[in-house]
């Protein structure tokens, strides 16, 4: 698909159950969508894999250059909005990576976890970088593709090293520039202490850009990160170490999207994001002997094992809450669900959707009085 984003096209693909929770996986410097092949294909079994060319690569335009990592960053994020995806695994490779850790800074209500592949804070500094791109300003990429395989794969005989040599190759100079530049004028500063969800940082053992030590940086900057080393892989091992790299991630995606073992604390967790800290400090401060057992009930059964499970989004679960309220008359539950929309990115005008729906199915008045009950409530949020 072609997806215009302000300034530019953008050429995506999505695959994988529309129920599946979100991933939205980004390539490298001169390659495309397609260097996520292997891993697309395992992840598309159970989980909705989202793939962009990014701006001046693949099929997507390439506007004039400069570009910045916050440009990049913020193109992954209107390609999302655009999707009606609201919150996703973020995963990516070397310049990807870091618009990964970038989208996460910007936007942490977006990205719900990050795989950093291959990449680094920052990336060598101004003159290594400028000095690439005025060779390719006058040669053109394939004065540069020689060393760039010796530092993206171990084996340049290998068919799929092949391929990412005309991945390389068949990108486009301008696109190639623009993006070096954001790699060139970077700096791991910009996100310092800014990056905080669940993050597993992979990296080859062999890999030269980026090397482990590189990743190690990562890994102590992000709090309670992990951290995978790939055996025998340079700086692109979607390919030529598939097996190990594809585990990795869906490794990492398992133990993202699994039922919490505490279910009564992920329970609290996400009724605290739900309905807001205020409210449940309220609660619980008015908590008594007889809530107790109710309380625990609410917080296991329905918090920590509805809530907590990867098939629907938070907004999709605040959707049906919702319309179930509203159609069963369950009016203070509706009202506290509708300020819940100030964190679960539910509209207005998607409230009266639902409301519509119960017209339709529960019944004219019913559904007028959640009307009449949910604007009352907006008004109050928004003195």
């Amino acid at each position: 698909m072609f997806v215009q984003l302000g300034d530019v096209v953008i050429h995506a693909e999505v695959s994988g159950p529309e129920s599946g929770a979100p991933i939205l996986l980004l390539h490298s410097l001169g390659t495309n969508l397609h260097m996520w092949d292997p891993q697309a294909t395992a992840l598309a079994k159970r989980y909705r894999v989202i793939r962009m060319d990014m701006r001046g690569h693949g099929l997507s335009e390439a506007p004039e250059g400069p570009y910045s990592m916050e440009m990049l960053a913020r193109d992954a994020l209107a390609l999302l909005h655009a999707l009606g995806i609201r919150q996703a695994h973020v995963a990516g490779v070397s310049i990807g990576g870091h618009i990964a850790m970038r989208m996460a800074a910007l936007a942490p209500e977006v990205v719900l976890s990050l795989m950093p592949c291959d990449t680094a804070l920052d990336f060598g500094g101004a003159a290594n970088w400028q000095a690439r791109m005025d060779t390719v300003a006058a040669q053109g990429l394939g004065a540069i593709a020689d060393a760039t395989m010796g530092r993206w794969v171990l084996d340049q005989s290998l068919a799929s090293s092949k391929g990412l040599r005309r991945m390389l190759l068949g990108t486009d100079p301008r696109g190639w520039l623009g993006c070096a530049a954001a790699l060139r004028d970077t700096s791991g500063q910009e996100m310092a202490g800014k990056v905080r969800c669940p993050t597993t940082v992979v990296v080859g053992d062999r890999d030269e850009s980026t090397p482990p030590a590189a990743a190690q940086a990562i890994h102590a900057a992000i709090p309670d990160s992990r951290m995978v080393i790939v055996a025998e892989a340079a700086h692109i091992p979607n390919f030529e170490r598939e097996d190990a790299f594809t585990r990795a991630i869906l490794a990492h995606m398992k133990l993202m999207t699994a039922l919490p073992a505490n279910v009564a604390e992920a329970g609290m967790a996400v009724r605290r994001r739900i309905l807001g800290e205020a409210h449940v400090a309220r609660s619980e401060a008015a908590l008594t002997a007889m809530d107790a057992p109710f309380r625990e009930f609410i917080l296991e059964g329905v918090w920590g094992r509805v809530w907590t499970r990867p098939g629907l989004s938070y907004r999709d679960r605040s959707l049906l809450c919702l319309g179930i309220l509203s159609a069963l008359g369950h009016h203070e539950e509706f009202r506290l669900h509708v300020r819940a929309t100030a964190n679960t990115g539910v509209t207005p005008e998607e409230i009266a959707e639902v409301l519509l729906q119960v017209a339709a199915y529960g019944g004219v008045p019913t559904a007028n009085t959640a009307l009449r009950i949910a604007k009352e409530t907006l008004r109050e949020m928004e003195g």
